[in-house]
């Protein structure tokens, strides 16, 4: 089985600037790490590998320094790591990134299951999933909380939704984005992490994925960002409530029912 988690790099931070002329965020002197929902898709992929057989590919979109992300994706026992990097990429939005992504998957070939996580935490759009799934022609399942009856052909998941969970069966391939319940991500072993340190991320450019140039970068992104600005801050306020318990469960009833009134 040859599985594919799809990672990518995020701000490690809240104090994100913001390019005013672009409206993107600013990432050159920023730390960042792993998305936190990708690492539940490596986990996922890699203990399917080991349940099924097979191989893990660790799959990113970004800069150099993105290489870090796929070097802790081999950390927690992906096979092999592919860092999509090059300028025509710069400015990609969701439809442009999953379009790259979809092409360097179809380059791989005889991918039978994409993984992704149900979101990246700058973005929160969980559209790159579905676009994946849109570009690749295959079905998805989003939001997925547990995988049983796995085969090389077919799988039955539980999807998580508002008001519960639906139980679904998808054809392989398909594209499926997980949600934190479905796993616990391991802590990679010193032995793993030393051999991981050896192998080599390969480096793929928009020649090497047969990518047309004109879907790419901001030319090829039809989202157009007006306007970008963070939240107000919270106003914080302390109010200390003295007196017997009696007076202070009053007072803080009569504080709360005020504030919702207001």
């Amino acid at each position: 089985m040859r599985i594919v988690a799809c990672v990518k790099q995020v701000p490690a931070t809240t104090e994100v600037k913001i390019d005013p002329e672009t409206g993107r965020l600013v990432r050159e002197g920023v730390r960042s790490v792993m998305n936190p929902f990708d690492l539940y898709a490596v986990e996922q992929a890699v203990l399917l590998c080991e349940r099924l057989g097979g191989e893990t590919i660790a799959l990113s979109m970004g800069p150099p320094q993105a290489r870090a992300s796929l070097q802790e994706s081999l950390y927690l026992g992906a096979d092999r790591a592919i860092l999509l990097s090059d300028r025509a990429f710069a400015g990609s939005d969701t439809w442009a990134t999953s379009y790259a992504l979809a092409r360097a998957i179809e380059t791989l070939g005889g991918v039978d299951l994409v993984i992704c996580g149900k979101q990246a935490i700058d973005g929160d759009t969980a559209q790159v999933g579905p676009g994946i799934a849109a570009h690749l022609d295959w079905p998805q399942v989003t939001y997925a909380a547990a995988m049983t009856d796995c085969t090389s052909r077919r799988m039955r998941l539980k999807r998580m939704n508002e008001d519960g969970y639906d139980l679904v069966e998808v054809d392989l391939p398909a594209v499926v984005t997980v949600v934190k319940d479905i796993n616990q991500p391991r802590v990679p072993t010193l032995k793993r992490v030393l051999a991981a340190r050896k192998m080599d991320i390969d480096v793929w450019t928009a020649e090497t994925i047969g990518a047309d140039t004109s879907c790419l970068g901001l030319d090829g992104s039809p989202t157009r960002v007006v306007r970008t600005a963070p939240p107000p801050p919270r106003a914080a306020e302390t109010r200390v409530i003295q007196g017997d318990p009696e007076h202070c469960a009053r007072a803080m009833v009569h504080e709360l029912r005020a504030r919702s009134i207001a």
